[in-house]
Order: C-alpha cells, then structure tokens, then sequence
C-alpha cells in the first residue's frame, strides 16, 4: 500500500538553454552534460548558477551511446560508436576546455602523453579503453572512481590510479579522497596535479546472462539484465597468495535439454538471499589479470532476482523490463575518506514497480513500490526516490534512514531510542505533470529532466492516459509556463525544496489529521515520514561536500535540524501516548529523545476540561517507566499530586509502586493516605499497600498510626509485601551492583523498632536478586547502625543462601568480624565493660540453624570454658569455632587472620589448634596440646583420634605420654592421660603388638595390667 499526501516536494523549475535537441544527459560535479541527439559534441552547464549558464563544450571522437561521470577523478567515460565499432572512452580534466584551450590529448590506457600532460594535466585527455567486447554498459563506483564495464558476457573493473609527473608512474593504491576542482576552485593549470589512468583489475565471466546495467559501490557488483538482477560482493586479499584455480559458480545443467527444444521455456521467479544466491543459475567466474603480487580476489553471492512476464494479466516482455538500477551508499559519520559505508542499499524497478533492498548487515528487501502507471525512469538518492512517467514528475519517500539508524545505533528500538520501522509503508508525494518526459537524473536537490513531446499523436497520448486510470488520490500540479519555445523538447532543472522546508509542510498536513481524529494511522505515518526526512537530512548534514552529493551552502543547518528533531519525536510521542495499546510503548523512547521533562510531558497530555477523553496508554506506560527510574529528580508537590490523581483515576492498581518511587517523596501525605484508604476499601486490603499506608504516616509523625497499621500482618507476611515493592525500603537498588543506595524514613523507623524484620526484609529481597550485598552494607552504613544489623544481615544471608560464590564471601566476612570482636574484647577494661546490643542470632542460635556452623568439639570447653570472659567475647569466640567446626569455611581463606590473634590466651590457643586440625597436622596439635593443656588431650583424642587416625593413640600420642610422664614433676594429669591412653591402645592392638609398644626402660611392671587385658580380648575374640 502506497500513502499519499499532498505536499509539496518541487520548488521552482528553469529550463536549461541547449542549442539542439539533447539524447543523453547525465550531471555531477555541479555540472550538467548534455550529449546533442545523434551528435558527437558534450556541452557542461553549471547547475549552481542562475540559468545553469554553459561552462565548456568539446567534441567527442565518436557517436556518443552512454555517457556517465565519477565525482571521484572528475572523468566522464563514455560508449561512442564510430564506423560500425563500439569504443570505450574516458575524458578527464574536460573542465580546461572552459578555458578555450583547444589542445587535446588522445592516448591509450596505460600511456602517457609527453609534453603538456606531463606539466600537471593542462589539457583534456581522451583515454582509450581497449577491450575485447563489445561494452553495453559502465558504472563508477561513488567512493573510489573505479570503474566498471559491462560487455555481452563479462564485467571488466578497472581500478582508478592517480600517477605523479615523472616518466616512470608511481602506481598506487586505490583512494577514495575527492581529487576532482569543486565548481569554485581554480581551473588554471597546477604544476603538482597527479594524471589519471585505469588499471584492469578483475575481470568476472556471466555465460549465463545478457548485462543490461551494471552499478558498482564498495566492493558490490550489480549486473541488471531483462529480467534479472544479480548483486556480487567482491573481496580483495592483498597478500600475494600461491596460484589457486579461478573460483567459478557453475550453473546446474539440464539433462532434458534436448527433449525440450520445442517448447518456449519460461524461467521461474525467483529471490535468494544473502547465502541462498548463490543457488542461482548464473555461473560467474573470475578470470586474472596477471596481477599476481596484487593478491587474488574473490567473490560471493548477495542478491538474486528474476521476473517473468504474467501473460495471464496481458503484461507482454516490454512490461517487465527492469531498469534504473542503481547501488546508493549511506554514511552515517566520520569524514574519513577510507572509511567505509555503513549501508549500501541496491534499488531496480519494474515499469509498474520498484525494489529496493538493503546489502549490508544481512541482505532485506526494505521497500516495494507500486506506481500508479507505467514508470519509465527512476532514480534513487538518501531521502526521495524520483520517477518519471510519460507525463508526470513524481516522489516517493524511502526508509534508507531507518536501516541506517538500526546499524549505527544498538539503542534503537530499546527503551533509550526509537526510529520508524523499516517496513513501514511508502508513501507518495504531490507530482509534477510534464510532457513527454524521456529521462531523469539527480544531483544534490537538482533534478534534471528531458521532456520532448510527441505532437504527431496527441489524441493517442489521450486515450493511453484514459485508459490507465490515473487515481484520484493522485493531486497534480500544472506545469509552469516554460516561455514560447520553438521546439517540442525542453531540458528542465526541478528544484526540491529543503528538508526542513519539506518537513513543516509535512507537520502542517498532519494537522488535518490530529484535528479530526489525534489516534488516527494516517497521522503516526505522516509524522514518521518527517521523522525519516529529518534523519537523512542530518546524516547529509554530516558529510563532506563531495560526499552528500551536493554543495555545502544548500544543506540545512544542524541546530535547526536538532530543534526540528526534538519537536517531531515529541508529536510522534504524543501519537503514540494516544495511539492503540499495541504501539503505546513508543510514546517512551520518543518522548526521551525530544528532551521533554515529566512535567512538560504531563502538560501535553493532560486532557482538556470538555473533552470526554482520559490519559492514553503511552502516557501512562511513559509515566510509569519515568517512576521506575532511579533518578536524582525529585517531583514538586504539584507535580506529584497530579501523577497520584492520574494514576487514581486511570490505574489505581499502580498506586503503590507510584508511592514508592524516589521521585515522589514530595507528595502530598495527608491527601495520599486518604487515596489509599479509598483504594483498600474498594480493592480489599494488601500487604504492600498497607505498608504504603504505614509510610505515609511517617511523614507526618503519626507513630500510633504507624504501629497500628504495621501490626495487621505478621513479620513474614510484611516480608512479602517488601519483596513485591522493594523501593519501600530502598531506592536505587534497580542501578546496578555499584548504584548508591539510599534508605527510605521506612528503613530508619524499622532500626529503631523492628531490626529484625529489617534484616530478614533484606535478606529476602537479596534472595530474590533484588539487591546486592554491596548495596546492603552501603545501606546500613547510612543507617548508622554500626556492623551490628550487617552482620545479622550476613548472618542470616549465610543460613539463607544456596549460592556457592555468595557463602564463600560472607564466610570470610564474619571470620573476620568475629576475629576483629576478639581481638578488641579481649583487654581487661573490654572485659568489664557493659554488653552493647545483642546479635539477633546467638552461637546456640547459629549452631542448631545454619548447617555452616558446626557443634563445638568437647575439648574446647576444656580450653576456653564457659562464663571465663564477658559476654561478647564468649559469642564472637564460639561463633568462630563453630565456623572452624563447620564443614564449609576454607582454612586457608582465615589462616592470614588467625596470624593476628595471639597464642598465649588458651581462647587465641584453641583456634590456632583447630585450623592446625583442619589441616590435618595431628602431630603438631598433639604436642602443643601437651605442652600447653594436656588435661584436653584426651577429650581432644577421643574426637579426632578415630578411623584411619586411630594409629596415632600408640604411634604418637602413647610415646610422648611416656616421655613427658618421665620427665616431668608433676605428672599427675599425664598419668591419668597416659591411663586412659593405655586402655585404649589395649582394646585396639594384638598382645604381640602392644609387647612392642612397652618401653625398655624398666617400667614395663606399669604396663602389665594393660598387656593382660588386651590378651584376655584378644583370646575372648
């Protein structure tokens, strides 16, 4: 479906004065070239002054067929045919001839001219172009000047060199910097000027197809036949590579070839994309050049496309010729003339339609085109597609500058930034009747027109019109009085009007539309089209001069079109902030990027006094993400209390969430909590909205309120109204793991009278991933609350947790917590010092709760008994040895804080004995048990002395009993010890066993006893 509208895209028209009647035109350069009918003479006008005066004329050396011409280089090449053969030709420096310099030099590609060409270029060249076809058609690319030729079977490119001034040329690299003299720049001869010349660089070979045009735009090769097109990518690997066979797509063959030589065979239709084109049936192959050191080059399939004739529908073969094709890049920034084209977009069309499909990032039709008759020429540029008929000049909008917007920006189509969809419907703009019209070119906001009309038949050209029906919806313009002419043939040059100028016309029509109905479809296509005018018009802003296609005095200027900008995503916002709840989130992206504030926005939105309407659900869906936000912004108390009424009377389901937002705390409280009682007695109570309630009355000091209101629900129900509105007890918690933090008065009121439903909130939403540990210690640093509530909170987490990362990280936490409580608990003015607040979770609590902690070992009640210090010594002491009893705390990870604690204390004695433990250093632990509590060594055997450590009562422990026992003054504790060794040794070994372990030293009397009770097992067993 084609939209149209009646908007104005041609501003004024001239007629260009030509002496005799024009065949071919082309322009670029500022110039415009006229090629006489059947002559063999090129005129140049100037296209940038009134009247398009002529700027230099010189003949050709044959009849011109083609003619074209490439900003990059300043050429023109042309096909001339001159005795029945067919040439190839290329003229450069042409603009000297303005200088009525008659001088002309004709030299073959690949030699140099002595004498005048060898001072700088000061006369024109005709370089001939030898080649072994017969050229049908030629193409210069954009970016490079390189040029390619298409002859009946193959595509010839030849590469553009620039050469310096000695005999022997410098060959260089391909540049795609401009070289050519602006229409301003001084045309006299210039001593450092560098010479033009080609160099064959591929050459493809296409058995399978008959080239009609050909396009060529980095690196892109699109060859046009009748019926078909076909887009190549050609790669160029620059490193000299060994010789490889020439790649070469075959085409599929028919084995019934010749069972079928009688029949018409119509080819099928067809489109292969990207990958799938190369499943065509048109072999291409490369062949070399002889280049080798210049690397080999390579090709891959982009684009495929076949039509046939619909006979059923009386359409003949002249009615599906393609033509007009054509390959447009778009830039998007930068003013490197290396750099690379973001788009390049490739455009052929039918006498009835148009295509045009875009080749980087994944090839996509963007755009049909269906013209309301026959279509004899088009022609493509960054923002209007123009087309001629047989009578009418007309316009069509294309979407180059949604693909573009979508490759240069991964922000588009996000909450962030938005553009008008790429399929979105053409639409067609008022035409410009003419007579006769034969062809179109472009260049800048110039379009050339030929017309000659045909005055033998005019009541033929009546019925033709008749009988295609032109559409009504199609508004014409009269062409304007040309003056009395002489001649039926006229050379036109159409001016379109500035983009900016277009886009005010455009938003004056959409008027029309929002006046009668502000949601209607037309209204949201017309201002997306602005929106797309704008975008290209911008992209052009940004460009070189020999980039965009045309002078830099006739772009608009940036800032009116940033302040344009802004003020078509604003009505496109309001469109959709009205519009149908499938488009609503649009209203979003767009309002942001028109930099409206909330306020501004609510004030666009805010429905009138007599108008039946109310908020639309862009609107809402916008206010409700600006809520959602975690911004510095804080609402005024009338902007605050209009988004309360807003959402009471559109949404009131949202009111909690828009009480709980961090730009609301200036609110009005009284009126709001009678909002809320309203919506609880018509809702029904919840959780989360009590606990708004709750909150409201805090900020007016109703503390009886408030306790009233936070006592209908349990401690673990009102954690579920948390989880559901986390922002009622924080804000910025949605930024991020690094985002601040900041408490709501809820959080303050709650230190002070309900901890522990605080930390067991926290811990429920960091659970549920809706806050950070990070963003929680940051919260009760504000609170000011010291580490206490935190290492609840890590507490707490720590039985909660599943999450391997997470309790390896608060393990290390409270070890070191409770090793820094240690240490400054454990002087005598600590240990006489009142408690200060208790831990929600005592040692016993943590112990029986939390699989983490593990019972404390009977031997260290021996070590560090019971009521021995205060009260926070005691716990921070247990809750560490009930971590190093645990089966999850690392040694490692705690064994550089341990290094702190001293060892004289038997409570700094008894850790260091537990991680030598855990390291599995028996021995050692052993010793240092009796040398410094050999009362616990027993209790300690008993527990860790078991299983595969069994052996160490008699091969460690039993020894060194022994040895102490002999040695010390006061053995009583190692007798007892050494006792209850003996008994266990003689219930674990043979008799022949614990023989051995007797010692020679002449005590084995003490040992007898124990040597006949482990004989007596041994016989009863």
């Amino acid at each position: 479906m084609v939209h149209v509208y009646n908007c104005h895209p041609y501003a004024s028209q001239q007629i260009v004065q030509v002496e005799q009647e024009p065949g071919l035109i082309c322009c670029g350069g500022a110039a415009l070239f006229v090629v006489a009918t059947g002559g063999c003479k090129v005129e140049a006008y100037n296209l940038e002054q009134e009247g398009c005066p002529l700027i230099c004329r010189f003949a050709t050396m044959g009849t011109v067929r083609s003619i074209l011409y490439s900003d990059i280089g300043d050429y023109l090449v042309t096909i001339e045919e001159k005795n029945s053969a067919t040439y190839l030709r290329a003229y450069t420096n042409w603009r000297y001839q303005a200088e009525e310099k008659a001088r002309v030099g004709v030299r073959l590609l690949g030699h140099f001219l002595r004498g005048a060409s060898q001072r700088g270029g000061a006369q024109m060249e005709i370089i001939e172009i030898p080649l072994s076809e017969r050229p049908v058609a030629v193409a210069c690319c954009p970016l490079t000047g390189d040029l390619l030729v298409g002859c009946d079977k193959t595509l010839v490119l030849f590469t553009l060199r620039r050469h310096n001034q000695q005999n022997t040329p410098n060959v260089q690299q391909p540049s795609n910097s401009q070289q050519s003299a602006s229409p301003s720049s001084d045309q006299s001869s210039n001593q450092n000027a560098s010479i033009l010349d080609f160099e064959r660089s591929v050459i493809l070979h296409l058995p399978g197809t008959k080239p009609k045009q050909v396009a060529l735009c980095a690196g892109y090769v699109a060859v046009q036949a009748e019926l078909e097109v076909l887009v190549l990518k050609l790669d160029a690997n620059h490193e000299p590579n060994d010789p490889v066979p020439e790649e070469s797509s075959e085409a599929p063959k028919d084995d019934q070839a010749e069972d079928q030589v009688d029949f018409l065979l119509l080819p099928r239709r067809q489109e292969l994309l990207g990958a799938r084109a190369r499943d065509c049936d048109i072999p291409v192959s490369i062949e070399k050049t002889g280049l080798e050191d210049r690397g080999q080059n390579t090709f891959s399939y982009v684009l495929f496309r076949r039509f046939t004739p619909d006979y059923f529908q009386g359409c003949g073969v002249e009615e599906t010729q393609l033509h007009s094709l054509k390959l447009q890049p778009l830039f998007t920034s930068g003013q490197s003339a290396v750099e690379e084209p973001t788009c390049v977009f490739c455009f052929f069309s039918l006498p009835t339609t148009g295509y045009l499909y875009s080749l980087k990032g994944g090839v996509d039709l963007v755009s049909t085109y269906q013209y309301p008759e026959k279509v004899l020429e088009a022609v493509l540029t960054d923002h209007l597609l123009h087309v001629i008929t047989k009578n009418a000049l007309q316009c069509f909008t294309v979407r180059c500058a949604a693909v573009a917007a979508r490759l240069e920006d991964p922000y588009v189509d996000t909450t962030m930034r938005a553009c008008p969809p790429c399929n979105l419907e053409v639409c067609a703009l008022r035409m410009q009747l003419f007579i006769g019209l034969r062809s179109v070119c472009t260049y800048g906001r110039h379009v050339i027109l030929f017309s000659a009309a045909d005055v033998d038949a005019p009541e033929e050209t009546e019925r033709n019109a008749q009988r295609r029906g032109l559409s009504k919806r199609w508004t014409a313009s009269a062409p304007k009085d040309t003056g009395a002419v002489g001649h039926g043939w006229n050379l036109y040059v159409v001016e379109t009007v500035p983009p900016l100028t277009l886009y005010r016309e455009m938003v004056e029509y959409s008027q029309h539309y929002a006046q009668n109905n502000q949601q209607a479809q037309s209204l949201g296509h017309l201002l997306s089209e602005a929106h797309l005018l704008l975008r290209a018009a911008s992209l052009q802003a940004r460009q070189p001069w020999w980039r965009g296609g045309g002078p830099a005095h006739g772009r608009p200027d940036e800032a009116e079109l940033e302040e344009a900008f802004r003020e078509n995503c604003a009505q496109l916002a309001d469109c959709f902030s009205r519009g149908s709840q499938r488009h609503c989130h649009q209203a979003l992206p767009y309002y942001r990027m028109s930099g409206q504030s909330v306020i501004d926005v609510m004030a666009r939105n805010r429905p009138l006094p007599s108008s039946p309407h109310t908020y639309g659900p862009g609107f809402l869906f916008y206010l409700k993400h600006f809520l959602l936000e975690e911004t510095d912004l804080h609402l005024t108390r009338e902007a605050a209390d209009e988004v309360i009424d807003i959402f009471s009377q559109s949404e009131p389901s949202q009111l909690v969430s828009v009480c709980a937002s961090p730009t609301m705390v200036n609110v009005d409280p009284h009126r709001t909590l009678q909002i809320l009682q309203h919506l609880e007695d018509s809702a029904g109570v919840s959780v989360a909205l009590t606990i708004t309630m709750a909150t409201m009355t805090l900020q007016f000091d109703d503390l009886p309120q408030y306790t009233q209101l936070m006592e209908r629900h349990a401690e673990m129900v009102l954690v579920y109204g948390f989880i559901e509105e986390p922002r009622l007890l924080l804000h910025g918690g949605g930024g991020g793991q690094h985002a601040d933090i900041c408490p709501t008065a809820l959080s303050q009121q709650m230190v002070k009278s309900q901890p522990g439903l605080l930390v067991a909130s926290m811990v429920a939403l960091h659970e549920n991933n809706k806050v950070h540990l990070e963003q929680v210690d940051q919260m009760f640093q504000t609170l000011g609350c010291g580490n206490s509530l935190q290492v609840d909170f890590w507490e707490a987490t720590l039985m909660a947790s599943s999450q391997q990362g997470v309790i390896q990280e608060l393990l290390f936490r409270l070890s070191s917590v409770y090793i820094e409580r240690l240490i400054h608990t454990s002087t005598d003015k600590c240990l006489h010092e009142p408690p200060t607040r208790k831990s929600l979770k005592s040692a016993d609590d943590l112990i029986n709760s939390c699989s983490h902690y593990g019972a404390l070992y009977p031997w260290l009640f021996v070590l560090s008994p019971l009521h021995s210090t205060n009260f926070q010594h005691q716990e921070a002491l247990h809750k560490m040895q009930s971590l190093l009893c645990g089966p999850s705390l690392s040694v490692g990870s705690v064994t550089p804080l341990l290094e702190s604690l001293p060892d004289k204390t038997l409570w700094g004695f008894s850790l260091h004995i537990l991680c030598a433990t855990r390291r599995g250093q028996y021995d050692r632990s052993i010793e240092e048990l009796l040398e410094r509590c050999p009362q616990a060594i027993i209790a300690y055997a008993n527990h860790h002395l078991q299983d595969q450590h069994m052996d160490l009562w008699w091969k460690k422990l039993l020894p060194e009993l022994c040895n102490r026992t002999r040695t010390a003054s006061d053995n009583r504790i190692l007798l007892a010890a050494l006792k209850e060794t003996l008994v266990v040794v003689a219930m674990e070994t043979s008799p022949a066993e614990f023989l051995e372990l007797i010692p020679d030293d002449g005590t084995a009397s003490y040992f007898l006893p124990h040597l006949l009770t482990c004989s007596q097992r041994h016989l009863l067993a």
